[in-house]
């Protein structure tokens, strides 16, 4: 059977190819022409080693000692001791994904040929990702300065055979992983220590971890809101085209053009006398329009920085240029604009789910949908649950891209402090989807104590799909494990699956 393999170019790595090495186990492998380049640029390395030009890096300290003159000898000591001194990470493990995605990301950028490393350096993250091997990482300690050091370190210092690496759902040793799968320590030379510690990836592959998946989370916010306006008897006249062509962000156009196609055919999610709905409900295009243009912005950051050289210095022709490419702020923007986007969702989406409890609002609705109000309270926490989460993710919004605090001796006087940003996300986007979570588990509910049965073919699918890993209930339930199947639900929807084309699902 022929296996699937991303070949890494240095400049054509994409999206969707990250998220199958992180997540599936594909295979890498470089390109002969990036094994060139980096052939080439090596040679231009080691004519600098022999000549008395100061490189930075290179044959000098680095940081605040960058002025400090090294000897031959010490050069290639001095980058395994920038590796061993840089791991300086605390806290839990970054995910598998997450650290898969930053080794795949690291050798697409190695391969560009502009860091002067030799290319076994590059072949051997590529070595590690095919064999399985994943080094322990910490979470915290990046500033995202000279990009994410402290994870970068963590992931060179299993190359040479040190720290901790998982494999096959082991933790391990670094050096007895690499001794199970017949692979030897790498011996760094000059200019690769540094080479492999400057650069954003660890924020980066968050970033696009997130991404996809809170592509998916938008589609699962679009069917919650669709369910609740049916549940509520809501209108669908703020949905029309032509109110949306008069204003047209393309998120915007985008939400409403899909709540028409998850509504199309249903006969009952609309009334005939209604003028129009409350904000959560009439206004659904434009706030989760705007989630999506975020969500746009970032994808298009993102893939410019997939095929970015952003360590330092770099290797043009004949000379050596010290610059700041590895700075995260770029990504940090993105990164914090996305934490700020989740909270309208989630905010807009626990709107919604009180909408649908409170009986001043819910349209004749019993009170937080028990099936016997006072005996029982239904739902009635799971929405302190959702606004909870809610108030936790405005803390979580607050842009930790404004936050810089100078390190190094002053030297990184003006840091990005992108892998916070990154590490927010994380917690924002789970936070987010168990609020939507809870709107699902309150518009069925809803919908199931009116008795309805959909016409809309999209709704009913998704409806269905849902059933099955939360099935419908009746009396008073402890809602943790009822709330975690259905969060469950939305972490592995796959929607291109259930949401068929309409000619398919009448037919």
């Amino acid at each position: 059977m022929l296996l699937h393999m991303v070949q890494l170019q240095g400049n054509t790595l994409t999206l969707h190819e990250v998220i199958r090495v992180a997540r599936t186990g594909e295979q890498v492998s470089i390109s002969a022409p990036a094994l060139a380049r980096m052939k080439t640029s090596r040679a231009k390395v080691d004519q600098a080693l022999r000549s008395d030009t100061a490189v930075y890096a290179l044959n000098t300290g680095v940081g605040l000692l960058a002025n400090v003159r090294l000897e031959s000898a010490d050069i290639e000591q001095m980058q395994v001791n920038l590796v061993r001194s840089h791991c300086c990470g605390v806290g839990d493990p970054l995910p598998t994904d997450v650290v898969r995605a930053m080794m795949l990301i690291r050798a697409n950028i190695l391969a560009m040929g502009l860091s002067g490393i030799r290319a076994v350096v590059a072949e051997r993250l590529c070595d590690l990702l095919n064999h399985g091997i994943t080094p322990v990482v910490p979470m915290r300690g990046s500033v995202g300065a000279s990009g994410d050091l402290a994870p970068l370190a963590h992931m060179a210092l299993a190359l040479i055979g040190e720290g901790e690496a998982f494999l096959g759902g082991q933790r391990l040793s670094a050096a007895e992983c690499l001794q199970r799968v017949g692979l030897e320590p790498l011996k760094l030379q000059g200019k690769e220590g540094i080479s492999l510690l400057n650069g954003t990836q660890a924020m980066l592959a968050i970033g696009c971890l997130q991404l996809h998946d809170l592509d998916t989370l938008f589609q699962s916010a679009q069917i919650a809101s669709a369910l609740t306006l049916q549940a509520l008897r809501g209108t669908s006249a703020a949905y029309d085209e032509r109110l949306h062509a008069a204003r047209p962000h393309p998120g915007q156009v985008h939400s409403a053009a899909s709540l028409r196609d998850l509504l199309a055919g249903a006969t009952r999610h609309t009334s005939s006398t209604k003028v129009q709905d409350a904000y959560c409900l009439r206004c659904v295009p434009q706030v989760h329009g705007a989630v999506w243009d975020c969500l746009r912005q970032a994808e298009r950051v993102f893939a410019i920085e997939l095929n970015s050289a952003t360590d330092n210095p770099l290797l043009f022709d004949e000379d050596f240029i010290s610059g700041g490419n590895f700075h995260g702020a770029p990504l940090a923007l993105v990164l914090d604009q996305l934490a700020i986007a989740l909270c309208q969702l989630a905010g807009i989406s626990e709107r919604r789910t009180e909408r649908l409890m409170n009986p001043s609002l819910n349209e004749g609705l019993p009170a937080f949908l028990a099936a016997h109000p006072g005996i029982e309270s239904g739902l009635m926490m799971a929405q302190v649950t959702s606004a909870a989460l809610v108030a936790e993710m405005r803390v979580l919004a607050t842009p930790a891209s404004a936050c810089s605090i100078p390190t190094s001796g002053n030297q990184e006087d003006f840091v990005s402090m992108g892998m916070t940003s990154a590490l927010k996300l994380m917690q924002s986007a789970a936070h987010c989807r168990m609020v939507l979570a809870i709107e699902w588990l309150t518009a069925t509910r809803a919908l199931d104590l009116r008795g309805d049965r959909f016409v809309s073919p999209l709704l009913d699918a998704a409806r269905n799909a849902f059933r099955v890993d939360c099935p419908a209930w009746e009396h008073d339930r402890v809602m943790s494990g009822i709330m975690a199947d259905a969060d469950h639900f939305l972490l592995t929807a796959d929607w291109s699956s259930i949401l068929t084309p309409q000619e398919a699902l009448q037919a």
